[in-house]
């Protein structure tokens, strides 16, 4: 499944850039703590960059369609409840977390969106203390583990466009052990300030009382969303130390591959135009529905046009067929 998840993200995606990923330790227990922005490709994208297989904290309401479920859970994704589930779901967490904490103890891998919610904002919300809880329960329960906290930057150019260009920028690993139980307060707020400050410089951040006037200022400039050390800089000097970039022009050969592709694919993308698209409410999971689309309907579509096309006529026009959509697919995404 993560290989297929990887090679659907290689064509969904003009440019995937990894930064830091050595800071990630292979044999030790992992969380990877990281700023959610883009739904549930947030968590697809660290879980198939990082080089481990990762489980992941999911919020509940996700999961309350069985195939959905069936799904996630496939991908190692548990559910964690929040207030607005209802305050009886909430004793749920407690077999969530101690599951995390045996996980931990076995030296697994963790994924963690601290933030709590999901927002197209580029700012690095409050944290949650959830993963605190997870860290302390885990020290108490196994006090022998040592675990990793690794923060983890997601930027992208534009989130809820296709196709886009992403940045998963790896932090520096923080070592937490059974230090942290002789004062738990004292500890949560050092690690919420840890954490929050390294995501603060790997990924982009701007504060909220100025948030229109200043992304508004960025994206006059055309800055590079991807470059949160350069961005985060030029915010900083009050737009004085900025490097600003000529808008691309209109690629007239890439909208006409575009168009070519969609007539090879007409039947998924008006499911998605008219069917999936229009019955998004999040803005923060139009990618994500696109990308169920691609993962989805796209593959079961084509397969279907070589089977008609390899009985109509013969076996060499269905592969002429597959070979032209990927080529397709390919200018269309990277040009």
């Amino acid at each position: 499944m993560r290989a297929y998840l990887r090679l659907a993200l290689f064509f969904y995606f003009k440019k995937i850039e990894i930064r830091n990923a050595n800071n990630i330790h292979k044999n030790e227990a992992v969380i990877f703590l990281g700023n959610h922005q883009n739904a549930l490709l947030d968590a697809l994208l660290i879980a198939t960059k990082n080089g481990r297989f990762s489980y992941f904290l999911t919020r509940a309401a996700v999961f309350n369609k069985p195939l959905v479920s069936k799904i996630l859970k496939s991908l190692q994704m548990l559910p964690v409840y929040r207030i607005r589930d209802g305050w009886g779901n909430l004793n749920k967490n407690n077999s969530v977390f101690s599951k995390s904490s045996k996980l931990l103890s076995e030296k697994n891998a963790i994924g963690i969106f601290p933030e709590g919610s999901h927002s197209l904002n580029r700012t690095v919300r409050p944290l949650s203390k959830g993963f605190t809880r997870i860290i302390f329960e885990t020290l108490e329960r196994y006090p022998d583990t040592k675990i990793q906290l690794i923060p983890v930057g997601l930027n992208f150019k534009h989130a809820a466009k296709f196709s886009d260009t992403a940045l998963i920028n790896f932090g520096t690993s923080i070592q937490v052990g059974r230090e942290l139980l002789k004062d738990k307060n004292k500890s949560v707020l050092k690690l919420k300030e840890q954490v929050s400050q390294q995501l603060r410089e790997l990924t982009i951040h701007i504060e909220s009382e100025n948030y229109e006037s200043t992304i508004q200022n960025l994206e006059g400039l055309n800055v590079d969303f991807t470059k949160p050390e350069e961005v985060n800089q030029c915010i900083a000097s009050n737009f004085e130390n900025c490097k600003k970039t000529t808008p691309k022009t209109s690629n007239a050969l890439k909208r006409l591959f575009k168009i070519l592709l969609i007539i090879n694919l007409f039947i998924p993308y008006l499911i998605w135009k008219k069917i999936a698209q229009p019955k998004i409410k999040e803005i923060e999971f139009t990618s994500t529905f696109r990308f169920a689309i691609v993962i989805s309907l796209v593959p079961v579509f084509i397969l279907l046009v070589m089977l008609i096309l390899g009985f109509v006529f013969q076996i060499k026009f269905a592969f002429m067929y597959l070979i032209s959509v990927i080529v397709l697919a390919l200018l269309s995404v990277k040009l």
